[in-house]
């Protein structure tokens, strides 16, 4: 175990019912009205793929999926301004994971401005060697490219990563990439049992055990 590799919504920020707002009023302008229960089914998905979802199931022939994509991003930004929040134990997690010694990355579907935005409300940008975004990769997960691509950056190989997790395609794209992942389920997924895939479930970063963790790669 050489590097720690964080999921950014659901893990470091309580972004997912922030997510929720953004897609309900971003579909909204297109005549899409989604509930709640609707915007969990995409969680972990790159935001112009789940356009392209709604797109496919409902159609609207008045917007590109660009601009939707972009209308629901602007919205998810203002709300991470005004009330975004670092979920429990993101501080002391990191602490720990720096102090002894392992590169820190930070991989996410997010687009690169909803990082920057993450990064400044939250004051976290100094802990990461790394961070990128799958919004410059081919594909979003559960394909792996993000995680492999961040490995590469760091120069560590796949198999040395541990990664964050906090949805069911994000383990998916970690395991695919040959990593040990540990889920930490956001709310709305605490339940899902697809989750045992995972190396290990915690229920919130404040139970992150670098000794039990090394355990993994035993």
């Amino acid at each position: 175990m050489k590097a720690v590799i964080f999921d950014m919504d659901g893990v470091l920020i309580d972004s997912e019912p922030l997510w929720k707002i953004a897609e309900i009023e971003g579909f909204g302008k297109v005549g899409i009205n989604l509930t709640q229960t609707d915007c969990e089914e995409t969680v972990g998905l790159r935001i112009d793929e789940v356009v392209r979802l709604w797109h496919k199931k409902a159609g609207w022939k008045n917007k590109s999926i660009e601009a939707v994509a972009d209308d629901i991003v602007d919205v998810l930004i203002r709300e991470i301004h005004k009330q975004g929040k670092a979920l429990e134990g993101v501080y002391e997690s990191l602490e720990i994971f720096k102090s002894r010694g392992f590169k820190i990355a930070l991989a996410t579907s997010s687009y690169q401005r909803i990082i920057n935005a993450v990064l400044e409300k939250l004051k976290i940008e100094q802990y990461f060697d790394e961070v990128h975004s799958a919004e410059f990769e081919k594909y979003g997960k559960p394909h792996p490219a993000v995680f492999l691509t961040t490995a590469e950056k760091l120069n560590v190989h796949p198999t040395e990563c541990l990664v964050i997790e906090d949805s069911f395609n994000g383990v998916l794209a970690a395991k695919a990439a040959r990593m040990k992942v540990v889920a930490v389920p956001e709310k709305s997924h605490q339940y899902d049992q697809r989750l045992i895939i995972a190396d290990q479930i915690l229920s919130s970063l404040k139970e992150v055990d670098v000794d039990l963790l090394r355990g993994i790669f035993s």
